[in-house]
């Protein structure tokens, strides 16, 4: 038998043809002479039927049949008594009445069900992820992806960008995650690192004259992660010569329109995308990557709090920090006392040391610090816009601590509120980044994207001197998507001048640079042209995209918060023998002597 097309796809047009299907079993049914089973592929179900009356033999090999065998069948399509179609399944208005079967192999009872909102643990789950790969949610996230990395390829490829790979052992540079070091047999003792992204050797291929690349990049980085964040990612990877950002903003508006058209059939208006300096959009809403999708926005009480009687406020103004609030609409009833205690103690990773708070009442305003704000009431109530019912949370600290904060409850109190308007796309370009940033724990300045990002026109004479240059800002754009990050740009360094001055304003030697960045240096004395680009996330896009929480969700094989992959139980130990033997290294003490030496056998 040969198959003549997916299960899920024959319906009613196929009525009264002989089909041959293949799949698994998602669910067998046993009336007494006759037996239904659901036939699962990747593109749905259809239903099954066997009998005396359609085949003796068929209904004998079913009644051995069981969930997930994988079986081949041949028979009529029907339509199926009236009253017993299913509305939900594409094929609900027919069945096959199987007249041939074979079961092509056996299966024991899995770990768990395989369905969509299946219970069972993400550690189980990602043990056999093959078994929750079959799962219908799952597998529709992956169509997801593979839909956004079509249409990356079609709508570059008619822009005139060209395709090209980058290698991935590479050399490894400072200034960035810790790189994945991989270990040279030939070279004993040197290493080359994976690649944490592609942008170096884009911006040598710009200086090689290719003009518009672009790649779907794996990228590596060895760092703690989170629920969108995996050691191994890829990136929708592009740079162009001889356009400024603006004109890469437009670009790439229009490659975000033809994904949403292909993905999730939204036709995007890249010229509706607002665009918020990174000052506006941390004071609106505390953060560099905001959701949009509701209001809510932080408001600037300081002024109006600087003489309270409230210590916690004015002290904080007087010590060069601020006040800000947010209101929370319906709050009042929705969060009790304890509620916001929780707030409160939930808000301490920020570095807040409490949470203040009012309720707004029809007579004016209560809570804890109401009675020190009595002066203050009336303004308050008109700048904030607060009514009868709502709940306005505080913040006073440094900026440092304050905004986060707010941004923090802003999101968590948005979607206790049911605040959020989960089919709405919300995106948004935050420009003018700084192009430094301090790092108080490492007590030292870093670039706040990378080290190649051009200084704004404006700011270049900044960069003669360090202190200068940690307050100019960047040629930098980043397009935000619901909350998340959902691409990173910027214009390129494309002079050697400027290079070695942020370099050095970063804290490197002539030499140091030199012996980091040599490749990069020599390569601007040939002439590079003025280039720009931006990195899509793939697996970030996909589970906004998906309508997913946890970017493992649209990754076929990922690791999970430990950075492991329980499937395979990577990383594991290797021998003694092959450190030593086959890369010339000495074997630390927890070394495995008892694997296996792959390389030999």
């Amino acid at each position: 038998m040969k198959r003549t097309n997916y299960a899920g796809l024959i319906d009613e047009s196929y009525e009264g043809q002989t089909v041959t299907l293949d799949g698994w079993v998602q669910k067998r049914r046993d009336l007494g002479g006759l037996i239904f089973i659901d036939l699962r592929d990747r593109e749905g179900i259809v239903q099954l039927a066997f009998s005396d009356e359609i085949s003796k033999e068929a209904l004998t090999v079913a009644e051995s049949i069981r969930s997930e065998y994988v079986i081949e069948v041949q028979g009529v399509v029907k339509a199926r008594t009236a009253g017993a179609e299913n509305e939900n399944l594409h094929s609900g208005k027919i069945e096959v009445q199987v007249t041939q079967v074979e079961v092509l192999a056996e299966a024991k009872t899995t770990p768990f069900l395989i369905e969509d909102g299946v219970d069972a643990s993400d550690e189980t789950r990602l043990k056999y992820r093959y078994l929750d790969l079959r799962r219908p949610e799952m597998q529709e996230n992956l169509r997801v992806r593979s839909k956004i990395t079509a249409a990356t390829h079609e709508f570059l490829d008619q822009a005139g960008f060209i395709d090209i790979e980058t290698p991935y052992l590479a050399k490894s540079t400072p200034e960035g995650a810790r790189d994945y070091l991989v270990p040279s047999r030939i070279y004993p003792g040197s290493f080359y690192a994976l690649p944490q992204s592609p942008q170096l050797f884009k911006q040598l291929l710009m200086g090689a004259g290719f003009d518009r690349y672009y790649q779907v990049a794996r990228a590596f980085r060895d760092e703690d992660l989170r629920g969108d964040r995996q050691p191994e990612f890829t990136q929708l990877d592009i740079e162009t010569s001889f356009m400024n950002q603006d004109e890469i903003r437009e670009l790439v508006g229009e490659w975000v329109k033809a994904i949403m058209q292909k993905t999730v059939n939204y036709d995007l208006d890249p010229t509706t995308i607002p665009v918020l300096t990174w000052e506006e959009s941390m004071r609106r809403f505390g953060t560099d990557k905001p959701d949009m999708r509701f209001d809510m926005e932080l408001q600037d009480l300081s002024d109006m709090m600087a003489d309270s009687a409230f210590g916690v406020f004015s002290n904080a103004i007087a010590n060069g920090g601020m006040v800000k609030a947010i209101v929370v609409p319906g709050g009042a009833e929705k969060y009790s006392r304890k509620e916001i205690d929780k707030l409160g103690k939930y808000v301490e990773r920020f570095g807040a040391k409490g949470l203040a708070w009012l309720k707004i009442t029809d007579e004016g305003i209560t809570g804890p610090i109401a009675k020190f704000l009595t002066e203050q009431a009336d303004a308050l109530l008109e700048t904030t816009k607060a009514q009868a019912g709502d709940l306005i949370l505080f913040a006073a600290d440094q900026a440092n601590v304050v905004n986060p904060t707010l941004d923090a409850l802003r999101r968590m109190t948005a979607q206790t509120m049911d605040l959020i308007d989960d089919q709405k796309w919300a995106f948004a370009w935050i420009i003018d980044w700084p192009l430094f940033e301090y790092q108080p724990e490492e007590d030292r300045w870093i670039a706040a994207h990378h080290p190649f990002t051009m200084p704004n026109e404006a700011d270049l004479p900044l960069m003669a001197t360090t202190e200068g240059a940690h307050q100019a800002h960047a040629q930098s754009y980043d397009l935000v998507l619901n909350g998340y990050e959902l691409g990173s740009g910027s214009i390129r360094i494309h002079r050697m001048d400027i290079q070695q001055q942020m370099l050095s304003a970063l804290g490197f030697t002539p030499e140091s640079a030199q012996e980091a960045f040599g490749f990069l240096l020599e390569g601007m004395e040939y002439g590079f042209p003025p280039m720009g680009g931006i990195a899509l996330g793939l697996d970030r896009l996909a589970m906004i995209l998906a309508g997913r929480d946890n970017i493992r969700d649209v990754i076929a094989f990922p690791k999970n918060s430990k950075a492991t992959e329980p499937m395979t139980d990577a990383p594991t130990l290797v021998s003694k023998a092959q450190i030593e033997t086959d890369l010339g290294l000495t074997a630390p003490e927890y070394a495995d002597t008892d694997a296996p030496n792959m390389a030999e056998e």
